[in-house]
């Protein structure tokens, strides 16, 4: 009997496959000849030391520990992995970690989830245009949206993971799929705490749509496990519940406002500076602008624009950073609703004018696989990473090491690692600000310190201020390292 049941599924599953239209295998190629590019491109930027303690080497370690059931305090900013943000989707990739550990498992994972975006939005689109070559052609934009390849490019982030859960989120709202609307919802609120600033428009939105009760309790969600994830979680870890509210100019929230209505001229002359009225024609000329023609989906996206805008920390107002890709979904999610408010011939047009558009800004803002000119970067084979990797190989796994940011990477498989001139002179580290610049006790314990033998006059001048207590142990043409000498 269970055979014939099993032969029954066998059978519907193939004639599900049989009858899986042409466009969806080309998305599905689409994504993972992208997927595939931008993963191999991301090694090769890796293992020629492209990569850095932040943000990548942090998130190594963090894993790393989670997968074998310890504390996840990361050594190399000095804060509990989780205290630095609510990302608890990170407890679900600790387990690829006890197959394929490495920094590698993370960058590939970003590219094939961000890719995976692509699909929920072709399928919205084929849906709701009734043309599976227009939806093929959305995807085609996701997947070459600068903004959505500055996150890939970025070392990486578990934001990366939001590229497939929002896209899935507003669809499922928008087709009423319940079900996997609330997965998804769920899932974006693991992924890291401010994802509330896209949460709560997409409740509004779902409320002004007749969805009252979804809506509420979307919004409810939303400032629910952003209140859990900053004042029970990353308080009880680093003491308050964010580190980043220095971003806010003026002062912070209540500084801003009173500044805008006592001395407007300095706000105004704020909100113009550094390019950022540049980073709104960014994030909307890949669409052509179309993203109007449907502004209540657009608006899901208005708090992170607008909380981009105002920070006073530069990688939030420009596209090839991490902190735009939660706001590219509703952006072309609400281009496909509003085409499907214009008649047929006018949306053909419309469409294609968008894909130019589209692969007109990626020629210049995006790293695309299909860039004629080659991203910039040392290759594995750079003698300068050949050279390190050498290195590697003579640091024990269990040594207590400081090493310079681009070795960490690489590195970071054990319980104490830091980032010269951490903890000699501590920088950057740790929840406590007021103990920047001085030296800590943990100092004591390092055993090795790997640098490049060309240094800056900062890094050079902290090296000189400990080296008499180490000597050279190994070293070649590009790399020294040390260490501590016996008491």
């Amino acid at each position: 009997m269970s055979s014939q049941v099993d032969d029954v599924e066998v059978a519907t599953l193939r004639d599900r496959i049989s009858q899986t239209s042409l466009w969806t295998w080309t998305v599905v190629l689409l994504c993972a000849c992208s997927a595939v590019a931008t993963t191999r491109l991301q090694w090769d930027i890796h293992r020629g030391l492209g990569t850095s303690s932040f943000d990548v080497g942090l998130y190594d370690q963090g894993v790393w520990l989670l997968s074998r059931f310890d504390a996840p305090f990361v050594t190399l900013m000095g804060r509990n992995l989780f205290g630095d943000h609510a990302s608890l989707i990170l407890l679900f990739v600790a387990p690829l970690y006890w197959i394929w550990p490495g920094t590698e498992t993370l960058l590939a994972m970003q590219s094939f989830v961000v890719a995976a975006g692509a699909l929920p939005i072709y399928f919205f689109a084929r849906r709701h245009l009734n043309s599976a070559g227009i939806g093929c052609a959305f995807a085609v934009v996701w997947l070459v949206n600068p903004a959505v390849n500055g996150t890939i490019f970025e070392n990486y982030h578990p934001d990366s993971f939001l590229g497939l859960f929002i896209p899935v989120a507003i669809v499922s709202a928008l087709t009423k799929r319940w079900r996997w609307y609330w997965v998804a919802v769920f899932l974006s609120l693991l992924v890291k705490e401010d994802v509330v600033l896209v949460i709560v428009p997409l409740g509004a939105m779902l409320a002004l749509r007749g969805e009252t009760r979804r809506g509420i309790l979307t919004i409810g969600a939303g400032i629910t496990a952003a209140l859990l994830g900053m004042f029970v979680l990353m308080k009880n870890l680093i003491g308050v519940p964010t580190r980043n509210g220095w971003r806010i100019p003026f002062g912070g929230v209540s500084g801003f406002i009173k500044e805008t209505f006592t001395n407007p001229t300095n706000v105004y002359q704020y909100l113009t500076s550094e390019g950022r009225l540049m980073y709104w024609w960014k994030m909307f000329a890949p669409f052509a602008l179309l993203s109007l023609l449907a502004p209540e989906v657009a608006a899901i996206s208005l708090l992170v624009l607008v909380g981009n805008t105002v920070s006073n920390f530069w990688y939030q107002f420009h596209i090839e950073y991490h902190y735009s890709l939660v706001a590219v979904p509703a952006l072309l999610i609400a281009v496909i609703v509003g085409l499907g408010r214009v008649g047929i011939g006018a949306r053909r047009v419309l469409a294609a004018v968008v894909v130019v558009s589209s692969l007109w800004c990626a020629s210049l803002w995006s790293y695309v696989p299909f860039r004629l000119n080659e991203y910039p970067h040392w290759g594995a084979e750079h003698p300068v990473a050949v050279a390190a990797e050498e290195m590697y190989s003579h640091i024990p796994p269990q040594a207590k090491i400081s090493v310079f940011h681009s070795t960490a990477p690489h590195l970071a498989h054990r319980k104490e690692v830091y980032q010269f001139p951490n903890p000699f002179r501590i920088v950057l580290y740790g929840p406590d600000t007021s103990r920047e610049g001085q030296r800590s006790p943990l100092s004591d314990g390092i055993e090795f310190v790997l640098l490049p033998r060309e240094l800056d006059t900062g890094n050079l001048k902290d090296w000189n201020s400990i080296s008499a207590d180490f000597y050279e142990y190994k070293a070649n043409n590009y790399w020294q390292l040390f260490a501590r000498k016996s008491p």
